[in-house]
């Protein structure tokens, strides 16, 4: 069996709805297929701003839970024939006034909890995957909806739930065996053991793919979006960046980690543990041959697999000569950070002990500092830290790789590469894996450093050579 999974950018409307259909079909011919569903386009963040419109008592949610109903009414007159849209429409339209009786109870009570949140959420899955299923049975290949609810356990919290991964592999496994015809299955939700909506959090709706390829033992996992795979740098700032044909799981992660748009790390824990491949697919462009994401994979003959970035980040420098040979002074920052609410995402501290840098998100730096200033006051007043200092409008970028791991030479190239194009570094980490090295720079320095890097690793003339 194959697990595809569709997003949002993909059942935009009734045109990629038949695109996500055809390619469905095409894969049932050749093997047994589960299908996972995101929401159609927008339509989460619309159920989310209706959610936030009627716990304030504005009206403006009536509108937009209309323009949900449109949404969908459009695909189902352009999709189904004429005896089933009328079943289809009456289905939506009931699930639709559900939605509004929930958010009126929100209105009432001029609150809506995380709890009821996840029951609004969940209404954008619920509606594309009876659409789908119900063109994929007007198409002549039976398939049946499947509520993800009755079959992935959680516990209670609300927003970003924790799977029970025994209980819902034997759900998933048992129902699955049981479904006749091709199960079309709600991403992002699923229920604690009484029943209660949850949802899986970000990319929720990878995570559910990728639970239920690890609950029927896949061949392997295919996620289907709106690119042709994942990208060597950000095609925006480097205009040859190519498909990369060939990511490791680890690799894979980092890229995530740093903006790459791939899948979220966490989505992929089922499918890594039962090693299972991962393909990321263009639904615009079914015959491009995507990239796949797996434990086995043979490298090229570069030593990077590819550059990603962060942006709108500040560096947090501690600085002072009483830190020297002090022990705790590290521990006391971190603690003070976590405590505010800051979440570091890069750390580099000189061998002499003289300052710590940390790099955190733009939005969370006035908040590090002054957490900063009211825990080592003391050494502040007493100068064993001389001052703290912060630098706004920066940049990370992370070289990435496994076949940079004990390869001489790749740091050299890499600030040899940043110093010919002029490029002014603030800080470097790599750690002893060896498998990254990022390194900060200013806003204005980002395509130059990105360009640069993938000229020195690539060359100029990259493009399409490894699709």
């Amino acid at each position: 069996m194959r697990v595809l999974k569709f997003g949002g950018s993909s059942l935009a409307d009734a045109a990629r709805i038949k695109d996500v259909c055809s390619i469905i079909g095409s894969a049932r011919e050749r093997e047994p297929v589960a299908v996972v569903l995101s929401a159609m386009k927008g339509v989460t963040n619309l159920l989310l701003q209706c959610a936030g419109e009627a716990a304030v008592g504005d009206a403006a949610y009536h509108d937009h839970v209309a323009e949900i109903l449109t949404q969908h009414r459009e695909a189902v007159e352009r999709l189904p024939g004429a005896a089933e849209r009328s079943v289809l429409i009456a289905m939506l339209e009931q699930l639709v006034h559900e939605l509004t009786e929930l958010l009126r109870g929100v209105e009432l009570v001029k609150e809506c909890s995380a709890r009821t949140l996840d029951v609004i959420a969940s209404f954008g899955e619920r509606m594309s995957c009876r659409l789908v299923s119900a063109y994929l049975d007007s198409r002549g290949t039976p398939a049946v909806t499947v509520d993800a609810r009755t079959m992935i356990i959680t516990d209670n919290y609300h927003g970003s739930a924790a799977v029970d991964f025994a209980l819902s592999y034997r759900l998933i496994a048992e129902e699955l065996a049981q479904t006749r015809g091709i199960p079309v299955i709600t991403g992002f939700i699923a229920a604690t053991a009484e029943g209660v909506t949850t949802t899986l959090g970000r990319n929720g709706s990878d995570y559910t793919a990728s639970l239920v390829a690890a609950a029927v033992g896949a061949d392997a996992i295919e996620i289907w979006t709106d690119v042709d795979g994942v990208l060597s740098a950000d095609p925006r700032h480097v205009p040859e960046a190519f498909v990369v044909g060939q990511l490791s799981f680890k690799e894979a992660m980092e890229l995530s980690y740093f903006g790459a748009e791939v899948i979220h790390p966490y989505t992929m824990i089922p499918a890594v543990e039962k090693n299972i491949p991962i393909w990321i697919r263009n639904t615009l462009n079914p015959n491009a041959p995507g990239t796949r994401i797996s434990e086995d994979v043979v490298h090229d003959k570069h030593p990077i697999t590819g550059i990603a970035s962060i942006d709108n980040v500040s560096l947090v420098n501690v600085e002072g000569g009483g830190m020297v040979g002090v022990p705790g002074i590290a521990g006391r920052v971190f603690s003070t950070l976590a405590q505010v609410g800051v979440n570091v995402i890069m750390i580099s501290q000189a061998s002499s002990e003289h300052s710590i840098c940390i790099v955190c998100r733009q939005g969370q730096a006035r908040s590090a500092i002054e957490g900063l200033g009211r825990e080592l006051a003391h050494e502040l007043s007493h100068k064993l830290i001389e001052r703290f200092e912060l630098i706004e409008d920066l940049e990370i970028i992370a070289v990435i790789g496994e076949k940079m791991r004990g390869s001489p030479g790749i740091s050299g190239k890499l600030f040899s590469a940043l110093g010919d194009a002029g490029i002014n570094i603030l800080a470097i980490a790599q750690g002893s894996s060896e498998m990254n090295i990022s390194f900060l720079v200013h806003r204005q320095d980002r395509a130059r450093a990105l360009q640069a890097v993938h000229r020195a690793f690539f060359g100029t003339a990259e493009s399409g050579a490894h699709a």
